[in-house]
């Protein structure tokens, strides 16, 4: 996994997070064809979103994927366009999903997601503390 950071006119960025979200009531439909189908789905999604795929996995009711992704895009809107998709996709190429998902809600509401990247909290939180100029204040937001 290379480093490579997203350069703008007045930005440099490298925003990475770990997702998942799961099917409906975790049934494991996410099996065969429609394992592979929902994985080229992501793919070429990602690949519409300028967003890149660092590294995941398309489990049997669920999906987790590790991903770089621009700033002008928010994670509520990228995860929301993924789910989306797929699951229209899906239920139109796999009319057996239609019937176990008689709402169209291919997905579970809701997404987990954590931020990554090679900085911890206890780097950024020492940096930081290395700014404290009164010893006396004992703030976690401090002044310079």
């Amino acid at each position: 996994m290379t480093q490579e950071y997203r350069k703008g006119h007045h930005t440099v960025t490298r925003l990475t997070v770990h997702i998942v979200f799961a099917t409906k009531y975790r049934y494991h439909v996410l099996e065969g064809d429609i394992q592979k189908r929902c994985r080229s789905l992501l793919i070429q999604i990602c690949e519409a979103e300028g967003i890149e795929i660092l590294k995941g996995v398309v489990s049997k009711d669920h999906v987790h994927m590790h991903i770089e992704y621009p700033p002008s895009k928010s994670l509520s809107e990228i995860l929301k366009r993924m789910k989306g998709r797929t699951s229209r996709i899906l239920q139109q190429e796999f009319p057996n999903l239609r019937k176990r998902y008689w709402g169209k809600h291919f997905w579970a509401g809701g997404y987990g997601a954590w931020s990554t990247g090679n900085v911890t909290d206890q780097m950024v939180n020492d940096y930081l503390e290395h700014h404290r100029s009164d010893t006396n204040d004992n703030s976690n937001f401090m002044l310079e």
